[in-house]
């Protein structure tokens, strides 16, 4: 496979952050009387802010608002265990390296992501798009379009590297080239990707003029 830039996903990507989000959203269930199995089989992938909507129907904006903020707030501080996942330091350093372009594409805010991207000690990437930057959220394509129109690149030039169904249909729609990477079978378009993997650590990038060459070690 070819491409000029790569767009990653943070949690469940680069990031092992599954049981703080699990923490943070398991609480969030039992107080407001809901099924955590049931919310924590919704969320992954999605805006914080568009699950809320979702078990919090029915409910006023202003409390779904305040209910984000304690849960944003819970997020950012509890970083216990969030660790970079195999192979996400030697990628990207390689990168790097390389001088090849790459974004992080999060459907976390500012502070979650901020908080679980400094916990994993990940390199630092030029372009950090977060959900306070889009109107729609994953699944929708916005937030890829607009990662790839920060790298300065056309969509069917970049890679979107994604784990969660929400984010390889947003990689998809945007147009761009994915690989899945632990993603679970029935995602829906998974027949649609580039590359199915279980580890980073089987990636390998090699830059020839302008094209980058992704290929499995």
């Amino acid at each position: 496979m070819e491409c000029k830039g790569f767009l990653f996903d943070l949690d469940g990507t680069l990031v092992d952050s599954l049981p703080a989000v699990e923490r943070a959203w398991s609480n969030w269930a039992l107080s407001y009387g809901k099924d955590p199995q049931e919310v924590l089989a919704f969320i992954h992938g999605k805006q914080a802010i568009t699950s809320l909507r979702h078990f919090m129907a029915g409910e006023s904006e202003e409390q779904i608002q305040q209910a984000f903020l304690a849960l944003e707030q819970n997020e950012a501080e509890d970083t216990a265990g969030v660790t970079a996942l195999p192979g996400a330091h030697k990628l990207l350093n390689e990168l790097n390296r390389q001088n090849i372009p790459w974004a992080i594409v999060t459907s976390g805010s500012i502070p979650v992501a901020s908080a679980r991207h400094a916990a994993a000690n990940l390199p630092k990437p030029e372009v950090f798009i977060t959900a306070e930057q889009v109107q729609h959220g994953k699944p929708r394509p916005d937030a890829y379009l607009l990662g790839a129109e920060r790298l300065g690149l056309a969509p069917e030039d970049c890679v979107v590297v994604e784990d969660a169904p929400a984010g390889v249909m947003s990689g998809l729609a945007a147009g761009c080239k994915v690989i899945a990477v632990n993603a679970p079978e029935d995602t829906p378009g998974i027949e649609r990707v580039d590359m199915v993997l279980s580890s980073l650590d089987t990636l390998q990038v090699n830059q020839r003029a302008d094209l980058v060459t992704v290929s499995l070690v």
